[in-house]
């Protein structure tokens, strides 16, 4: 099956970029960065995930038998042999629908839902970066809890619920991570940063604003569009472009995702013009960030992810979302996905082909 890749414009990128950038900003030198990349490539095994994929190998040997260069866990797939990319760093970015700061909540089912979720991929070997955009609504393995904290049960949901069973911080993000790694065949994710959605007026703010044109008519606490008009999107207006959605309309998550799209594509574009001429931004919107902002990894970490990523490059082919079909379950829409498209966009970028 070829895998039909549905380009993301801007998806995340922006963000992803300007949250290393500003994280970094609190201090980069050469040694930190050395540290940085020792404490990212100590922390994740891809073990597990070799073991799972070998498990989907269409047959252990090709029909001109093996290349000389193959190893135990390489996986035969259409005609070729691909072998795990041991260098690849992976972190997962997640949007949350929570408008104030950063607090630790006592109730253990209120840690928030995750609107926006996606994997950052940087591959040393091609300096390439990739990203999957993974919608709200994916149907996963959740691990569910009581009020209390008390584990209940491991069932599939929608995957936007997994970090709101914790406490709206590090432990919702780490069960978050966990579930998204679960379903990428045990792949390891070596950070993770959530931010919270109150902080998308105040970044938006700092760069004097954005324009888009409308992608549709929205009438909401006074926000007011007409699909196709310009408009140039201010304090609450940026939020409320970027997280209204009729729930009563079908597929309103996904024309949800493309107004963040547009919007993700023209913020990187005012942010890039702003530090332009303002060279204290960055530190500007990592002082406004890190009070909304959940995040495992560390300066030293950023700051060696900002000296490589500047030399990374990526293209429309590198940016995908998740293959499936949406259907109306007994109360909310649920997410399917092509478990076969998965496996091949799991190959695509994770895994590289083994020649002789």
């Amino acid at each position: 099956m070829k895998i039909r890749v549905r380009i993301l414009r801007a998806v995340g990128i922006a963000l992803v970029v300007l949250t290393i950038f500003t994280l970094a900003a609190v201090g980069v030198f050469a040694g930190v960065r050395e540290s940085g990349r020792k404490k990212l490539y100590g922390q994740a095994d891809g073990g597990q995930m070799v073991e799972a994929m070998s498990g989907h190998s269409e047959e252990e040997e090709g029909p001109d038998g093996r290349p000389s260069g193959w190893q135990e866990g390489d996986i035969f797939f259409r005609g070729k042999y691909y072998r795990y990319n041991e260098d690849i760093l992976t972190f997962l970015f997640l949007g949350i629908d929570k408008m104030q700061e950063v607090a630790p909540v006592k109730n253990g089912i209120d840690g928030g839902q995750s609107d926006a979720i996606f994997l950052l991929v940087l591959d040393p070997h091609g300096k390439e970066i990739h990203v999957i955009g993974i919608p709200r609504d994916t149907m996963a393995e959740v691990d569910v809890y009581t009020k209390d904290g008390e584990f209940k049960e491991r069932s599939v949901r929608q995957i936007t619920l997994q970090h709101g069973y914790g406490d709206g911080a590090e432990l919702s993000c780490e069960r978050s991570r966990e579930a998204v790694s679960r379903l990428f065949y045990n792949l390891p994710i070596h950070g993770y940063c959530a931010i919270n959605m109150g902080a998308i007026p105040l970044i938006n703010d700092a760069v004097g604003g954005v324009d888009v044109e409308a992608l549709e008519s929205i009438r909401f606490k006074g926000f007011r569009t007409e699909e196709g008009e310009a408009v140039h999107l201010e304090g609450m207006g940026s939020y409320h472009y970027l997280h209204y959605r009729d729930v009563t309309s079908f597929n309103s998550a996904g024309q949800r995702l493309e107004r963040q799209k547009q919007y993700l594509g023209a913020y990187a574009a005012k942010a890039v013009e702003a530090m332009k001429t303002d060279i204290t931004l960055p530190v500007t919107l990592y002082r406004t960030l890190s009070r909304y902002m959940v995040t495992d990894i560390s300066a030293d970490e950023a700051g060696y992810l900002a000296s490589q990523i500047l030399g990374y490059h990526f293209d429309s082919g590198n940016l995908y979302s998740l293959e499936g079909e949406t259907v109306m379950g007994d109360r909310f829409e649920e997410f399917y996905i092509d478990e076969a498209a998965l496996y091949e966009l799991v190959l695509k970028v994770f895994y590289e082909e083994v020649t002789d």
